[in-house]
């Protein structure tokens, strides 16, 4: 089982701590670094300038939100990040929601699966290096005049040097965008995934991939939560409670809300409607005090090191490749015990 890390989506002013921890995650032995993209920094950017900080961590957009970019820029701005890289990025695609892409972006939230294969298919057109054309819902490449062009545009071949290796990554929740991302992804960003009950991903994942003619094990399962040593459980469950009742109640509308959703199709429906529906009421403190210690625990690797070894175990054997570790811990020095703990442990039981 290999190992990611992470950037988080707020702001971050002190990127000489960003380097300095990418660097330190490289000599620990971490696999890939993902940086994420909510309504403060880009994607992309940061990662250019960690890439010329380090040496052979790889890293991944975590992710792109399709519909904010073209098809084309998307594709061009992978193949400079590989290229600038030496061949050490992987493309990594999400919907985002209605919240960011039409608050923060003012465009349009419509069939986002499709949108995302859509883009994924002129993505891997573009990576070969071939001119080609492309007539989809989202996107016509040429845009003829019929669909609102001039009319006067051609193909155009590539201008990059070709990537056809550059692997693709999908961050999926719905059994729909699933399905999707096991027909034509090369890895799964997962998130609220709880291990036991890791079919209600891997299921869809595995039925596209079939469908596409191959197998689940030709995809990278990358799942991430926080790691964290501590003895004290009942103090950790409280200080998690907060956050889920934040991703039930604010991440989303109460008829579209791709977390909550997760967690119901996870066993959690009841306690999800009931914490959702105080979080809109306005009855924040008590939507925090609904979340159960056990639903707060279920999808994080916290306690001794025996229990964090148990539940890492878990985690390989259900089925992930990757295990992107959110390292707790008040400072980048914090953090990096964590990790430096958490690399120990997963040597051992790989």
């Amino acid at each position: 089982m290999k190992v990611a890390v992470g950037l988080h989506k707020n702001s971050i002013d002190d990127w000489d701590s960003g380097v300095d921890f990418a660097v330190a995650a490289e000599k620990l032995g971490v696999d890939s670094l993902w940086n994420a993209e909510g309504w403060a920094h880009d994607a992309a950017t940061p990662l250019a300038y960690l890439m010329a900080k380090t040496t052979s961590l790889r890293f991944g957009s975590g992710i792109f939100q399709v519909g904010t970019r073209t098809p084309g820029l998307i594709a061009m701005t992978a193949q400079a990040l590989d290229s600038l890289s030496g061949g050490r990025f992987m493309l990594g695609l999400g919907t985002s929601g209605p919240q960011v892409i039409e608050g923060w972006h003012g465009l349009p939230f419509s069939k986002p699966v499709l949108h995302t294969k859509e883009v994924i298919e002129i993505c891997r057109k573009i990576f070969l290096g071939e001119k080609f054309s492309y007539d989809g819902h989202h996107w016509q490449l040429p845009l003829t005049k019929e669909r609102g062009g001039t009319g006067l545009s051609k193909s155009l071949l590539p201008g990059a040097t070709p990537t056809p290796d550059l692997p693709i990554y999908v961050a999926s929740l719905g059994p729909k965008n699933l399905h999707m991302t096991g027909q034509l992804a090369d890895g799964w960003l997962g998130t609220v995934f709880l291990p036991d009950t890791a079919d209600v991903f891997l299921g869809p994942i595995q039925l596209g991939a079939e469908e596409a003619g191959r197998s689940i094990s030709d995809i990278d399962i990358v799942v991430g939560t926080r790691v964290q040593f501590s003895e004290d459980i009942e103090k950790l469950a409280e200080e998690l409670k907060p956050g889920l009742a934040f991703q039930f109640g604010a991440m989303g509308t109460k008829n579209q809300n791709f977390y909550a959703d997760a967690y119901r199709r996870q066993g959690w429906a009841d306690e999800v409607s009931r914490i959702q529906s105080l979080w809109i009421a306005g009855k924040r403190d008590e939507a925090r005090s609904q979340v159960p210690t056990e639903m707060a625990l279920s999808g994080v690797v916290v306690g001794s090191p025996t229990e964090v070894k148990e539940k890492l175990i878990r985690y390989k054997e259900v089925g992930v490749n990757t295990f992107r570790v959110d390292p707790a811990g008040s400072s980048v020095a914090d953090r990096l015990d964590t990790l430096e703990e958490t690399m120990k442990i997963i040597k051992e039981i790989s």
